[in-house]
Parts: C-alpha cells; structure tokens; sequence
C-alpha cells in the first residue's frame, strides 16, 4: 500500500489504514493548495484551535514544502506576509488561533487591505460542536465574533462549517485577494473541521490558473487615451503603487514624449531618482520640484497611473495642482476611480496592458512629437552624469539640500538618508516605517541603482511604505517577510525608537531565520512625528517623550549585532559588506538630531483643514 507524500509516515493507532489512503485531513489539503501556488512560508503563531494546521505544516517542512514562520505577535505575521507578498508577488499568508489570536492579527491584516497586499488569513475557531458553550477563547458567532470583525478589512470573509464547503471558498478567497481590487482574505476554520478527512484525495482546483489576472482593458478608454496623449502639448506621469510590472513601459513611453515623471510616496521605488525626467515625489514628505512640474501651466494632461489618490499621494487632495480636469486616471482597481471623479478620462485595466498598447500605437509617432534631444537623453541612461561632488546628477531639489553633507554630531537625518544609499548596494530593498522614518526616507533616501528603463527591478520596487494605514511597526516584519522572500537581496528597515517599542521582538525572528537584516532605528528618544506635528501646529506638547535606551544593548541581549550611530564617520566605518552576509540581523542605533524637523507640511495642513 503506498502513502501519499503528505501523510505522516507513523499511522495513528485510532486511526485505520484505508483512512489514511482515501483523503488528507483539511489541515494538509490546505498546505497541498499553498504549495501549488509556489508560497513557502506561513506566518503565524500556534494555539490549541489551530494545531490541526501546524501539524500538517511540520509535515509538509520535513519534506521540504511549506513551512511555518513563528512570529513572537499576530500583528507581525501579517506584516511579514505583507512584506513577503510585495517582494515575491505570491500570495502572503498567516494564521492565528482563535480569540486574541485572531483579535491580534487585525492591524496587520487592515493595513494590508488599505495597502491592496494580497494575503490569505486563516484564523481558526473552537469545534463546532463547542460553538454558544462558553468555550475557551470562543470568537464563533456566539462569541466574540471574530468573523464579523473581519468583515470590513478583506475582500472575502468567511466560515467554513463543513468540510464540503473547504475547497470551493478556499479558491474563492484565493480569486478575491488577486482580481479587481486586491487585499486580505480570510477564512475561519473551526478546529474539528480542520481535522476531518477531505473528501477528495488531491486539490480538484487550479488555484494558479484561477487567481491569473487577465490582460482586461477598456478598449474604448485606452484608444481615447492614446489620441489624448498623441494630441498633449505636454504631459506629466504620476506613478504610483500599481505601476509595478509596468513601469518598463510608462518609462519608454515617456521617454518618447519627453514627459516628465514624478511619484507618489509609493510610487517612488519604481524608478531611478537619477533618471533625466524625474522630478521628485509628490505629496507627503515630497519635493517642490515635483510640485512645480504639475503646476506648470503649459502641461495639459496629467496621467496619474496605479494610484489611490488619497491623502498621501495626491498631495492633500490637492485640486489645483492634480485632481482638476487635466487628470487621466489609469488603474486596475476601479475602488480608486472613486477618489478621481473630476478627471477627464479613467482607463480601467490591467496597467501593464494598457502601456504596451499606448507605446505600440506611438511607434510611429509624428516628428513634432518627437523631442529633439531624445537622442541625449537615450545616452544619459547608460552613463549617469556626476554632479560636482562626485555625485549621481539629479533633477530636483531637498529641502534643506545642505543638510545632505552636514557633518554634524549627533548625526543630521538628511545625512544619514544619504549614507544609507552610498553604504549599500543597488539592489538594497528599503523599508520605511510610519513617523517620521517615512518623511526623511521618501525626501532624501534615493538609491544608487540604475533603474533608467524599468527592465531592471521592475518586479519589486527598491522602496516600500505602508502608508494609507500607516501602522506602527509595519516595516519590521515586512522586512523579515521581504527578506525570506528575496534571500539575494539586502534588506534595510528605517523605523524610528516608538515603533521599535511597539514591535521590535519580530526582529527575533530575524535571528532565529538566520535572515541578515539591517534595522535602523532613527533614536531620538520621543514619539518623533507627535512632538513635531505638535510643535507645528500649535497643539500641546504632550504625550511623545521616550526614555533614553540603548538600542544597541537590546538588540544584543535578542542575539543580533547592536552598533551605535553617532555621526556620519561611525556609519563610514562599518563593513557594510560583512553586515550584508552576516547570519542574523545588524541593529545600527542612530542617534540622530532631534531638533530637525521632518518634512511633514502636507500632514499638517490635513489636520488643520479637519480642524476647521
């Protein structure tokens, strides 16, 4: 009699043979469905509801499949499956037990549906048997009805009561996470359930065949867009979140009108801050040459591309310089067109499409199209121009530009944005945490990379935020996710002294995984963004001092290395190399000046006009 491979090779003696040949248990079916889709990790942490689980992913580890991530917090699981997710551009996934385990997983799992991250989120429950009880941590219907909280922060949310319903709403979930609007799905499996025998013996679904997004578009949108773009006195690109697979083609696209690119906070990642059309981001912690560009009154048409348009990446909802009637709006998630009701076009469709359908009918592009320095700015993308200091040529300004060199001690956090892409290598994946981490790093932290056509790094950008929800702490396990997820590439994580107090023991799992992430905690000993926000707009000062700690100290007690950062000679004097292959994660304590204030205007101008 032969046992199929993912069956324990010890058959439990209340447990008869022909059992074990006829179906799997709905715990392995399930790690059966993950391994087709190609994921390797679950991100989670165990409990007695969800043991079923656990024991089919300790069988599917020794023979080499799907394994299980131990986070130290539910909160961090579904940051790491974020991070896994935008990295890999697989599916992310994590579980928890019932009660405060689902409870706990929340946070990361709304920030990942604000964020429009695929994940798969499975909670368990007690047996069904057990459900109005009084059962320990009971969250059925009866309960704390962790189901209904569920509710509003996925795009599918259910409870799978009978092992015929298994199949058919796992693939149902699997389909929302990736069609249409992206984000979290979650289903609740109640503990005797998990147990039960299958009533198949093999997955009856494609689950890859069923989750491909299709190359759907308007084709009536996409002609007009091209005529409008063919018939531009001048254009602008806005790239944001979705632009991902297809900035290959917005950048060749631009390229061949000469139009100048900017980005969104998200958006930033996708392209070289070197390229000779950029000009900065726009929005929060943006650049005012970026802003400048929009403002232009000689450009006729903006195409904002892959964006949400909220707060953050439309500069405040910013009316005269984006949302008017110039605006084309074009995106795969039709939910986003909602915040862009005033453009003049929406072109709905997968994006990349659209773009290699717009650069096809451009081909042929009439001369007065054509700019004429084009074949300058072709040679410029294979030989980046130095500044006079030695430096990648840029097209826009900082703030503050001057702060970049300051040699000043403690160190300026404009300086040390700037070290940190010189220390590293191009292909560095940088993470940045909620506060003011994000504001220096989307201003001044510009990789050193040559990403001038998009052909390079096209799949994952070089920089991530989560910035709709904004959640403390997001940054430190994404990275451990991005890292478990891109072994070839360096990892950084920029999170500030509040949010490490929020979620730093994740950082534990980059020891255990052996992972060599570098975390770099932005020390000022206060809750940075409150206490200038506060300054800026007047309010009372309190509520944002942290004690003084040596971070350094904590993260050796966890079993990483703990260096502190004082000035920019300490950061030069690391073996950055070494800390790249080291076996664990580097913690660099940088006491930064705590007296630079943030380029957090656009926050602030929010809440004043909430205020109002």
């Amino acid at each position: 009699m032969s046992v199929p491979e993912f069956y324990p090779s010890t058959v439990p003696v209340d447990r008869p043979p022909t059992e074990i040949t006829s179906a799997p248990e709905i715990g392995d079916l399930l790690v059966r469905y993950l391994q087709n889709l190609g994921i390797e990790y679950v991100f989670g942490v165990p409990g007695g509801a969800i043991e079923p689980l656990y024991n089919a992913l300790a069988r599917s580890e020794r023979r080499g499949g799907v394994r299980a991530v131990l986070a130290r917090h539910e909160t961090g699981a579904a940051f790491m499956a974020d991070g896994y997710a935008r990295e890999t551009g697989k599916l992310g996934v994590c579980c928890a037990t019932t009660g405060p385990g689902a409870t706990n997983l929340i946070t990361g799992v709304s920030a990942a549906y604000e964020n429009q991250t695929p994940l798969l989120v499975i909670t368990a429950q007690t047996a069904l048997t057990n459900f109005g009880r009084g059962a320990f941590q009971d969250s059925s219907c009866t309960g704390v009805n962790t189901v209904g909280m569920f509710q509003y922060c996925t795009r599918y949310n259910t409870l799978v009561s009978h092992v015929d319903q298994f199949e058919r709403k796992l693939a149902a979930a699997v389909v929302a996470t990736s069609q249409g609007e992206a984000g979290p799905a979650h289903l609740s499996i109640p503990m005797d359930v998990l147990r039960q025998r299958a009533t198949v013996a093999k997955p009856s679904y494609d689950l890859c065949a069923l989750s491909h997004r299709p190359s759907l578009l308007d084709d009536e949108a996409v002609a007009t867009l091209c005529h409008q773009i063919e018939d531009a006195k001048k254009v602008v690109f806005v790239i944001g979140e979705g632009c991902c697979e297809a900035i290959g083609s917005i950048l060749e696209l631009a390229l061949k009108l000469n139009a100048f690119i900017v980005a969104t906070p998200h958006g930033k990642g996708f392209v070289s801050p070197y390229h000779p059309l950029f000009r900065g981001v726009v929005g929060f912690a943006g650049h005012s040459n970026a802003l400048q560009v929009l403002l232009d009154p000689y450009v006729d048409t903006v195409v904002a591309v892959g964006t949400s348009l909220g707060e953050w990446s439309s500069n405040c909802w910013d009316s005269v310089a984006l949302l008017n009637s110039r605006l084309i709006h074009v995106d795969s998630a039709e939910w986003n067109f909602t915040r862009s009701p005033m453009a003049r076009l929406h072109v709905r469709g997968r994006i990349s499409s659209v773009f290699e359908q717009v650069v096809e009918y451009l081909q042929d592009l009439s001369p007065q199209h054509k700019h004429k320095g084009a074949s300058t700015l072709q040679l410029s993308l294979t030989s980046t121009q130095l500044d006079a200091r030695g430096e990648p040529e840029r097209h826009f300004q900082f703030d503050e530009e001057s702060k970049w060199d300051d040699d000043s001690v403690p160190i300026k956090p404009q300086r040390l944005m700037r070290e940190l892409t010189r220390l590293f290598p191009p292909n560095t994946r940088f993470l940045a945490d909620t506060g003011n981490s994000v504001a220096w790093a989307i201003h001044y932290l510009h990789p050193r990379d040559r990403r001038m056509t998009g052909k390079r790094h096209a799949g994952a950008g070089l920089f991530r935020s989560c910035l709709e929800f904004s959640a403390m702490g997001w940054a430190i396990g994404a990275a451990v996710g991005a890292a478990l997820g891109r072994a070839d590439s360096p990892v950084v994580c920029i999170t500030g002294d509040g949010s490490l107090l929020m979620n730093g023991q994740e950082m534990s799992v980059a020891v255990q995984e052996q992972l060599p992430v570098i975390f770099v905690i932005l020390n000022d000993s206060a809750l940075g963004m409150v206490k200038h926000g506060q300054r800026l707009s007047q309010a009372e000062p309190v509520g944002f001092q942290l004690p003084d700690i040596d971070y350094a100290a904590y993260a050796r007690a966890m079993g990483a290395a703990g260096h502190i950062i004082r000035s920019p000679q300490d950061l030069q004097n690391l073996d950055v190399e070494a800390l790249c292959q080291r076996h664990g994660p580097t913690l660099l304590d940088v006491r930064i000046d705590p007296e630079e204030v943030p380029p957090i205007g656009t926050r602030i101008r929010a809440l004043g006009a909430e205020h109002e």
